[in-house]
């Protein structure tokens, strides 16, 4: 056992309470237990009470076997290509108090509040070759407690409440992510696709953030929302993007829902635009005439691992006021079955929390 630099030493011989996927398939799978080890910090780690974790789309494709491509008989592939090792807690968008520290770790980290990044390099003591998804890769935040190498684990400052900070790691770091990697700049314009979910509105807001010009997809009822948090224009997402912008038309695209409609992304793309994706919940498969990419000069950006500067540079934001959060409804976390099946409705604008403490 590694040793702790605190008094909180003493959970490493007791129980925890919190949810394990037990296997693939629906919410049924998510199991609650009052008889979890706590986890033990590595010389290189913090150890995290966790307050509050949001639900996400990683959660679900996780648990649906979404990444293995339609083959989970074989191995059960998580978001980077491993296998899958169950039970798992999921969980990767934490907020919470560091209570413990491994042995290289200053103690006067204890009792920072913290975000913790989803996207890790680091675990188990050792710098990862591929970097893992936390709550994926690793046990995450589903639980009392959790532990992650300290370099991500980002002390915060801010009046926010844990329920609300819990709310931006994962949605708000993958649309940093997207706007960093297309060099989305003041005064482009960007088209968001699926802008009412939780990476969407969150790309809205950081888009906005940097002086853009945002054009938001979504539902009809849902465009008051968006407008009040930036969005200059919205589309319904049946819209015909051509016919309603034209062609050559914006900027960047960043882009959460690829499906049939995806040719006409690149369509209203201006020459030299940029196109980045983190998701495809309206399809996997798209056309692409690769025409359009080459004789338009298009870069396309697959958006996964984090920039390394992207998570301290939303905490900045987050600290300075820059954004909000946007939470739709929360739950206690042993109701995380209601809580992911209320994901799945897509009817909501924003995120679902679970208040763990």
């Amino acid at each position: 056992m590694v040793p702790v630099r605190t008094e909180a030493a003493m959970y490493s011989d007791s129980m925890m309470s919190g949810v394990v996927l037990t296997g693939h398939g629906g919410p049924e799978m998510l199991k609650w237990r009052d008889d979890l080890a706590i986890p033990v910090p590595a010389k290189s780690d913090v150890f995290v009470k966790v307050a509050a974790a949001a639900v996400n789309n990683t959660d679900i494709n996780t648990r649906t076997a979404w990444y293995s491509k339609g083959d989970a008989a074989a191995e059960d592939a998580t978001w980077s290509g491993r296998p899958l090792a169950l039970p798992r807690i999921q969980g990767a968008d934490v907020c919470g108090e560091i209570v413990a520290v491994g042995t290289e770790v200053d103690p006067a980290r204890i009792g920072e509040r913290v975000l913790i990044e989803p996207c890790i390099r680091e675990a188990n003591g050792e710098v990862l070759e591929t970097p893992w998804y936390f709550g994926s890769e690793c046990d995450g935040g589903f639980a009392e407690y959790t532990r992650v190498a300290a370099r991500h684990a980002y002390a915060i400052e801010s009046h926010l409440t844990d329920v609300e900070l819990a709310s931006f790691p994962c949605s708000y770091s993958t649309a940093e992510n997207m706007l960093t990697r297309a060099l989305v700049r003041e005064n482009e314009t960007v088209l968001v696709t699926g802008a009412s979910g939780g990476v969407g509105s969150a790309t809205v807001q950081l888009a906005r953030a940097r002086g853009a010009q945002v054009i938001a997809v979504t539902s009809p009822s849902k465009s008051p929302t968006l407008s009040q948090l930036g969005a200059d224009k919205s589309l319904d997402r049946d819209a015909d993007l051509v016919s309603e912008l034209g062609t050559n038309s914006v900027d960047a695209v960043i882009d959460l829902v690829a499906g049939p409609k995806w040719p006409s992304l690149l369509d209203v793309l201006r020459s030299g635009g940029r196109y980045a994706v983190a998701g495809a919940i309206g399809g996997p498969r798209v056309e692409l005439d690769v025409r359009t990419l080459y004789l338009k000069d298009l870069s396309l950006f697959g958006c996964t691992v984090l920039e390394p500067e992207v998570f301290g540079s939303l905490v900045r934001r987050i600290e300075r006021g820059d954004i909000k959060p946007l939470v739709a409804v929360t739950y206690p976390l042993r109701d995380i079955q209601v809580a992911q099946r209320a994901f799945g409705e897509k009817g909501h604008v924003g995120k679902i929390v679970l208040e763990v403490a």
